[in-house]
Protein backbone atom coordinates (compact mmCIF):
# COMPACT_ATOMS: atom_id res chain seq x y z
CA UNK A 1 0.00 0.00 0.00
CA UNK A 2 2.89 2.46 0.85
CA UNK A 3 3.66 1.76 -3.15
CA UNK A 4 0.46 2.66 -3.76
CA UNK A 5 0.15 6.02 -2.06
CA UNK A 6 3.56 6.71 -3.45
CA UNK A 7 2.00 6.01 -7.02
CA UNK A 8 -0.69 7.65 -6.44
CA UNK A 9 0.64 10.98 -5.35
CA UNK A 10 2.88 10.85 -8.61
CA UNK A 11 -0.52 10.87 -11.00
CA UNK A 12 -1.96 13.82 -8.63
CA UNK A 13 0.86 16.11 -9.46
CA UNK A 14 0.99 14.74 -13.24
CA UNK A 15 -2.72 15.57 -13.06
CA UNK A 16 -1.87 18.99 -11.51
CA UNK A 17 0.41 19.65 -14.51
CA UNK A 18 -1.86 18.92 -16.75
CA UNK A 19 -4.94 21.11 -15.69
CA UNK A 20 -2.11 23.89 -17.51
CA UNK A 21 -2.96 22.41 -20.44
CA UNK A 22 -7.03 21.13 -20.71
CA UNK A 23 -10.02 23.71 -21.41
CA UNK A 24 -11.21 22.75 -17.59
CA UNK A 25 -11.22 26.03 -15.47
CA UNK A 26 -7.94 26.11 -13.18
CA UNK A 27 -5.85 28.86 -11.69
CA UNK A 28 -3.51 29.46 -15.01
CA UNK A 29 -4.11 28.41 -18.36
CA UNK A 30 -1.58 27.99 -21.34
CA UNK A 31 -1.93 29.93 -24.35
CA UNK A 32 -4.38 27.82 -25.78
CA UNK A 33 -5.34 25.11 -24.18
CA UNK A 34 -6.07 21.50 -25.35
CA UNK A 35 -8.69 19.63 -25.91
CA UNK A 36 -7.34 16.57 -26.77
CA UNK A 37 -5.47 16.79 -23.70
CA UNK A 38 -8.65 15.59 -21.81
CA UNK A 39 -8.57 12.08 -23.27
CA UNK A 40 -5.43 11.27 -20.96
CA UNK A 41 -6.97 13.53 -18.13
CA UNK A 42 -9.60 11.29 -17.59
CA UNK A 43 -8.40 8.04 -17.38
CA UNK A 44 -7.07 9.15 -13.90
CA UNK A 45 -10.27 12.23 -13.26
CA UNK A 46 -12.44 9.68 -11.94
CA UNK A 47 -10.50 7.51 -9.04
CA UNK A 48 -7.31 9.81 -8.09
CA UNK A 49 -8.91 11.62 -5.43
CA UNK A 50 -10.87 8.29 -4.21
CA UNK A 51 -8.13 6.02 -4.57
CA UNK A 52 -6.19 8.69 -1.91
CA UNK A 53 -8.61 8.67 0.28
CA UNK A 54 -8.77 4.63 0.72
CA UNK A 55 -5.10 4.62 1.11
CA UNK A 56 -4.77 6.83 3.83
CA UNK A 57 -7.82 5.30 5.23
CA UNK A 58 -5.78 2.09 5.19
CA UNK A 59 -2.27 4.14 6.39
CA UNK A 60 -4.83 5.28 9.32
CA UNK A 61 -5.51 1.73 10.52
CA UNK A 62 -1.75 0.74 10.53
CA UNK A 63 -0.68 4.28 12.65
CA UNK A 64 -3.97 3.47 14.97
CA UNK A 65 -2.69 0.07 15.73
CA UNK A 66 0.77 1.34 16.95
CA UNK A 67 -1.22 3.86 18.88
CA UNK A 68 -1.51 3.37 23.01
CA UNK A 69 -4.87 4.79 22.80
CA UNK A 70 -7.32 6.90 20.62
CA UNK A 71 -5.99 10.13 22.59
CA UNK A 72 -2.55 9.17 21.69
CA UNK A 73 -4.13 8.64 17.78
CA UNK A 74 -5.44 11.88 17.99
CA UNK A 75 -2.32 14.23 19.02
CA UNK A 76 -0.27 12.07 16.09
CA UNK A 77 -3.04 12.88 13.59
CA UNK A 78 -3.56 16.49 14.32
CA UNK A 79 -0.12 17.03 14.76
CA UNK A 80 0.97 15.64 11.17
CA UNK A 81 -2.08 16.82 9.70
CA UNK A 82 -3.39 20.93 10.68
CA UNK A 83 0.48 21.97 11.31
CA UNK A 84 1.04 21.50 7.83
CA UNK A 85 -1.95 22.93 6.86
CA UNK A 86 -1.98 25.60 8.62
CA UNK A 87 1.86 26.25 7.43
CA UNK A 88 0.87 25.38 3.95
CA UNK A 89 -2.41 27.83 3.95
CA UNK A 90 -0.07 30.77 5.63
CA UNK A 91 3.46 30.14 3.62
CA UNK A 92 3.48 28.09 0.87
CA UNK A 93 -0.85 28.03 -0.71
CA UNK A 94 -0.29 32.25 -1.06
CA UNK A 95 1.38 32.55 -4.23
CA UNK A 96 -1.58 30.33 -5.86
CA UNK A 97 -4.18 33.52 -5.28
CA UNK A 98 -1.80 36.19 -6.05
CA UNK A 99 -1.19 34.60 -9.55
CA UNK A 100 -5.12 33.50 -10.44
CA UNK A 101 -5.67 37.26 -9.34
CA UNK A 102 -3.25 38.76 -11.39
CA UNK A 103 -3.68 36.46 -14.84
CA UNK A 104 -8.06 36.50 -14.66
CA UNK A 105 -8.37 39.80 -12.66
CA UNK A 106 -5.81 41.77 -13.19
CA UNK A 107 -4.75 42.06 -9.57
CA UNK A 108 -2.07 44.42 -10.00
CA UNK A 109 -0.24 44.55 -7.03
CA UNK A 110 3.38 43.00 -6.19
CA UNK A 111 3.07 39.82 -4.23
CA UNK A 112 4.66 41.05 -0.90
CA UNK A 113 1.81 43.50 -1.00
CA UNK A 114 -0.94 41.12 -1.99
CA UNK A 115 0.39 38.79 1.35
CA UNK A 116 0.53 41.08 3.69
CA UNK A 117 -2.66 43.60 3.21
CA UNK A 118 -5.36 41.49 0.95
CA UNK A 119 -3.93 37.64 1.82
CA UNK A 120 -5.09 37.63 5.23
CA UNK A 121 -8.26 39.44 4.84
CA UNK A 122 -10.92 36.21 5.94
CA UNK A 123 -13.23 37.38 2.70
CA UNK A 124 -13.61 37.24 -0.65
CA UNK A 125 -11.71 39.38 -3.03
CA UNK A 126 -12.89 39.13 -6.69
CA UNK A 127 -14.58 35.86 -6.13
CA UNK A 128 -11.58 33.93 -4.47
CA UNK A 129 -11.86 33.17 -0.61
CA UNK A 130 -8.89 34.80 1.24
CA UNK A 131 -6.91 33.11 2.74
CA UNK A 132 -7.84 29.64 1.07
CA UNK A 133 -6.22 25.89 1.55
CA UNK A 134 -6.26 25.43 -2.46
CA UNK A 135 -5.36 21.59 -3.40
CA UNK A 136 -4.46 21.27 0.68
CA UNK A 137 -8.46 20.65 0.95
CA UNK A 138 -7.58 17.16 1.05
CA UNK A 139 -5.71 17.24 4.27
CA UNK A 140 -8.25 19.26 6.28
CA UNK A 141 -10.87 16.57 5.19
CA UNK A 142 -8.53 13.52 6.52
CA UNK A 143 -8.23 15.42 9.78
CA UNK A 144 -11.97 15.89 10.27
CA UNK A 145 -12.50 11.80 9.03
CA UNK A 146 -10.16 11.25 11.14
CA UNK A 147 -11.81 13.02 14.21
CA UNK A 148 -14.84 10.56 12.94
CA UNK A 149 -13.05 7.70 13.14
CA UNK A 150 -11.89 7.83 16.49
CA UNK A 151 -15.15 8.77 17.66
CA UNK A 152 -16.75 5.22 16.21
CA UNK A 153 -12.97 3.37 18.01
CA UNK A 154 -14.77 5.18 21.25
CA UNK A 155 -17.32 2.49 21.06
CA UNK A 156 -16.84 -0.93 23.02
CA UNK A 157 -14.94 -3.51 21.74
CA UNK A 158 -17.23 -5.99 21.19
CA UNK A 159 -19.46 -3.46 18.97
CA UNK A 160 -16.45 -2.66 16.76
CA UNK A 161 -16.02 -6.60 16.63
CA UNK A 162 -19.26 -7.37 15.06
CA UNK A 163 -18.93 -3.87 13.16
CA UNK A 164 -15.67 -5.41 11.42
CA UNK A 165 -16.99 -8.72 10.78
CA UNK A 166 -19.75 -7.58 9.11
CA UNK A 167 -17.93 -5.31 6.84
CA UNK A 168 -15.59 -8.21 5.90
CA UNK A 169 -18.99 -10.73 5.14
CA UNK A 170 -20.81 -8.15 2.92
CA UNK A 171 -17.95 -7.34 1.21
CA UNK A 172 -16.25 -10.22 1.03
CA UNK A 173 -15.78 -12.54 -2.16
CA UNK A 174 -17.12 -11.06 -5.29
CA UNK A 175 -19.54 -8.17 -3.57
CA UNK A 176 -16.26 -6.30 -3.10
CA UNK A 177 -16.73 -5.49 -6.81
CA UNK A 178 -20.38 -5.51 -7.13
CA UNK A 179 -21.72 -4.15 -3.67
CA UNK A 180 -19.87 -0.99 -3.62
CA UNK A 181 -20.81 -0.26 -7.36
CA UNK A 182 -24.28 -0.56 -6.41
CA UNK A 183 -24.23 1.87 -3.72
CA UNK A 184 -22.03 4.02 -5.78
CA UNK A 185 -24.85 3.71 -8.56
CA UNK A 186 -27.51 4.14 -6.30
CA UNK A 187 -25.61 7.65 -4.46
CA UNK A 188 -25.40 8.63 -7.87
CA UNK A 189 -29.51 8.61 -9.04
CA UNK A 190 -30.27 9.79 -5.38
CA UNK A 191 -27.81 12.86 -5.81
CA UNK A 192 -28.70 13.27 -9.61
CA UNK A 193 -27.76 15.88 -10.75
CA UNK A 194 -24.57 15.96 -8.60
CA UNK A 195 -23.50 18.68 -7.40
CA UNK A 196 -19.60 20.05 -7.86
CA UNK A 197 -16.95 19.32 -5.31
CA UNK A 198 -16.85 22.47 -3.13
CA UNK A 199 -13.60 21.95 -0.84
CA UNK A 200 -15.56 24.23 1.96
CA UNK A 201 -16.77 21.35 4.41
CA UNK A 202 -19.99 22.58 5.06
CA UNK A 203 -21.40 22.68 1.55
CA UNK A 204 -19.51 19.71 0.52
CA UNK A 205 -21.95 17.09 1.95
CA UNK A 206 -22.61 15.38 -1.40
CA UNK A 207 -18.27 15.03 -1.58
CA UNK A 208 -18.22 14.10 1.75
CA UNK A 209 -20.84 10.65 1.27
CA UNK A 210 -18.28 9.26 -1.21
CA UNK A 211 -14.81 10.40 0.57
CA UNK A 212 -15.85 9.69 3.67
CA UNK A 213 -17.22 6.04 3.00
CA UNK A 214 -14.01 5.21 0.77
CA UNK A 215 -11.97 6.24 3.90
CA UNK A 216 -13.65 3.99 6.19
CA UNK A 217 -13.08 0.86 3.53
CA UNK A 218 -9.38 1.45 3.81
CA UNK A 219 -9.58 1.58 7.38
CA UNK A 220 -11.39 -1.74 7.85
CA UNK A 221 -9.39 -3.58 4.52
CA UNK A 222 -6.50 -3.65 6.54
CA UNK A 223 -8.05 -6.82 8.81
CA UNK A 224 -10.32 -7.98 6.37
CA UNK A 225 -9.40 -11.72 5.05
CA UNK A 226 -12.61 -11.79 3.07
CA UNK A 227 -12.50 -9.01 1.36
CA UNK A 228 -8.88 -9.08 0.21
CA UNK A 229 -9.28 -12.51 -1.40
CA UNK A 230 -12.36 -11.27 -3.41
CA UNK A 231 -9.39 -8.24 -4.35
CA UNK A 232 -6.78 -10.63 -5.45
CA UNK A 233 -9.86 -12.73 -7.24
CA UNK A 234 -11.39 -10.32 -9.12
CA UNK A 235 -8.82 -7.67 -10.11
CA UNK A 236 -8.43 -8.35 -13.63
CA UNK A 237 -11.97 -7.90 -14.30
CA UNK A 238 -12.23 -5.01 -12.20
CA UNK A 239 -9.48 -3.38 -14.40
CA UNK A 240 -11.46 -4.41 -17.99
CA UNK A 241 -14.65 -2.78 -16.22
CA UNK A 242 -12.27 0.20 -15.35
CA UNK A 243 -11.38 0.09 -19.13
CA UNK A 244 -14.89 -0.09 -21.29
CA UNK A 245 -15.77 2.20 -18.43
CA UNK A 246 -13.44 5.01 -19.51
CA UNK A 247 -13.76 4.34 -22.99
CA UNK A 248 -17.16 5.03 -22.77
CA UNK A 249 -16.43 8.77 -21.14
CA UNK A 250 -13.84 9.62 -23.52
CA UNK A 251 -16.50 8.34 -26.53
CA UNK A 252 -19.09 11.00 -25.03
CA UNK A 253 -16.24 14.21 -23.96
CA UNK A 254 -15.21 13.63 -27.66
CA UNK A 255 -18.80 13.64 -29.59
CA UNK A 256 -19.56 16.43 -27.46
CA UNK A 257 -17.00 18.29 -26.22
CA UNK A 258 -16.77 21.23 -24.15
CA UNK A 259 -19.73 23.01 -23.59
CA UNK A 260 -21.18 21.14 -26.82
CA UNK A 261 -25.04 20.28 -25.50
CA UNK A 262 -25.45 16.88 -25.14
CA UNK A 263 -28.86 14.27 -25.59
CA UNK A 264 -30.28 13.94 -22.46
CA UNK A 265 -29.06 10.49 -21.77
CA UNK A 266 -25.69 11.01 -21.79
CA UNK A 267 -25.61 12.76 -19.14
CA UNK A 268 -26.60 9.89 -16.66
CA UNK A 269 -24.53 7.42 -18.90
CA UNK A 270 -21.20 9.62 -18.51
CA UNK A 271 -21.92 9.71 -14.98
CA UNK A 272 -22.57 6.22 -14.40
CA UNK A 273 -19.66 5.22 -16.86
CA UNK A 274 -17.04 7.59 -14.51
CA UNK A 275 -18.46 5.88 -11.30
CA UNK A 276 -17.39 2.42 -12.78
CA UNK A 277 -14.56 3.47 -14.05
CA UNK A 278 -13.67 4.91 -10.28
CA UNK A 279 -15.00 1.42 -7.96
CA UNK A 280 -13.34 -0.55 -10.87
CA UNK A 281 -10.32 0.74 -10.75
CA UNK A 282 -9.87 1.40 -7.08
CA UNK A 283 -10.07 -2.52 -7.22
CA UNK A 284 -8.16 -3.22 -10.04
CA UNK A 285 -5.24 -1.00 -8.93
CA UNK A 286 -5.27 -2.52 -4.98
CA UNK A 287 -5.15 -5.80 -6.28
CA UNK A 288 -1.70 -4.60 -8.67
CA UNK A 289 -0.43 -3.20 -6.03
CA UNK A 290 -1.16 -6.66 -4.22
CA UNK A 291 0.21 -9.11 -6.60
CA UNK A 292 3.08 -7.06 -8.34
CA UNK A 293 4.30 -4.04 -5.69
CA UNK A 294 4.18 -6.04 -2.28
CA UNK A 295 7.69 -6.24 -1.43
CA UNK A 296 10.24 -3.30 -0.30
CA UNK A 297 13.10 -1.82 -1.76
CA UNK A 298 15.80 0.63 0.08
CA UNK A 299 13.92 3.55 -1.32
CA UNK A 300 10.52 2.74 -0.33
CA UNK A 301 10.73 4.77 3.31
CA UNK A 302 12.25 7.82 1.56
CA UNK A 303 10.04 7.86 -1.14
CA UNK A 304 7.12 7.41 1.70
CA UNK A 305 8.76 10.30 3.60
CA UNK A 306 8.29 12.38 0.55
CA UNK A 307 5.27 12.12 -0.24
CA UNK A 308 3.61 15.00 1.89
CA UNK A 309 6.12 17.19 1.03
CA UNK A 310 5.91 16.72 -2.29
CA UNK A 311 2.03 17.44 -2.04
CA UNK A 312 1.98 20.48 0.21
CA UNK A 313 4.21 22.47 -2.84
CA UNK A 314 3.80 20.33 -5.79
CA UNK A 315 0.78 23.16 -7.24
CA UNK A 316 2.41 26.35 -6.17
CA UNK A 317 5.27 25.42 -8.12
CA UNK A 318 3.37 24.61 -11.04
CA UNK A 319 0.76 27.55 -10.90
CA UNK A 320 3.60 30.39 -10.54
CA UNK A 321 6.10 28.69 -13.28
CA UNK A 322 3.03 28.32 -15.43
CA UNK A 323 1.93 31.91 -15.01
CA UNK A 324 5.64 32.92 -15.87
CA UNK A 325 6.00 30.90 -18.81
CA UNK A 326 3.43 32.42 -20.37
CA UNK A 327 5.59 35.32 -21.29
CA UNK A 328 7.99 33.27 -23.74
CA UNK A 329 4.96 31.94 -25.64
CA UNK A 330 6.66 28.26 -25.78
CA UNK A 331 4.46 25.19 -27.79
CA UNK A 332 2.56 23.46 -25.69
CA UNK A 333 5.23 20.49 -25.56
CA UNK A 334 8.29 22.71 -24.29
CA UNK A 335 5.79 24.31 -21.35
CA UNK A 336 5.54 20.52 -20.56
CA UNK A 337 8.83 19.73 -20.67
CA UNK A 338 9.63 22.29 -18.42
CA UNK A 339 6.51 22.02 -15.73
CA UNK A 340 7.49 18.52 -15.56
CA UNK A 341 11.06 18.70 -15.30
CA UNK A 342 10.87 21.85 -12.91
CA UNK A 343 8.46 21.04 -10.60
CA UNK A 344 9.96 17.36 -9.84
CA UNK A 345 13.29 19.64 -9.64
CA UNK A 346 11.51 21.69 -6.82
CA UNK A 347 9.71 18.72 -4.43
CA UNK A 348 12.90 17.16 -4.31
CA UNK A 349 14.75 20.30 -3.38
CA UNK A 350 11.49 21.69 -0.62
CA UNK A 351 11.45 17.88 0.61
CA UNK A 352 15.78 17.58 0.94
CA UNK A 353 15.97 20.86 1.75
CA UNK A 354 13.44 20.84 4.40
CA UNK A 355 13.70 17.44 6.08
CA UNK A 356 17.57 19.08 7.63
CA UNK A 357 16.20 21.75 9.09
CA UNK A 358 14.36 20.60 12.41
CA UNK A 359 12.04 23.73 12.78
CA UNK A 360 11.00 23.25 8.99
CA UNK A 361 10.49 19.68 9.50
CA UNK A 362 6.66 20.06 11.23
CA UNK A 363 5.69 22.43 8.64
CA UNK A 364 6.31 20.28 5.52
CA UNK A 365 4.58 17.25 7.12
CA UNK A 366 7.38 15.49 8.60
CA UNK A 367 8.17 14.07 12.36
CA UNK A 368 10.41 16.02 14.18
CA UNK A 369 13.49 14.41 14.74
CA UNK A 370 14.32 12.96 18.02
CA UNK A 371 16.71 14.16 20.58
CA UNK A 372 20.36 13.02 20.07
CA UNK A 373 21.16 11.54 23.73
CA UNK A 374 24.66 12.48 24.44
CA UNK A 375 26.62 9.87 26.70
Amino acid sequence: MDWLRIGAFALLILYHIGMFFVPWGWHVKTAEPLQWATVPMLATNSWRIPLLFVVSGYASAALFAKSRAPGAFVRNRSARLLVPLVAGMALFVPPQPWVELTFRHGYAADFGWFWFHDYFRFGKLDGIQLPTWNHLWFVAYLWLYTIGLVLILLLPRGVRERGRRGFDSLLGGGRVLWVPLALLVVRLWLGWPAPEDTHDVVGDLYAHTLQLPLFLFGFLLRDAPAVWRGVQRWWRLAGALAIAAYGLVVWVEFTWPGDTPAPAWAYPAFGAARTVQMWCAIVALIGVADRFWNHDHPRRAMLTEAVFPFYIIHQTIIVVLGWYLLRFALPAGAELLVLLAATVAGCWLFYLVGREIAPLRPLIGLRSKAPVRRA
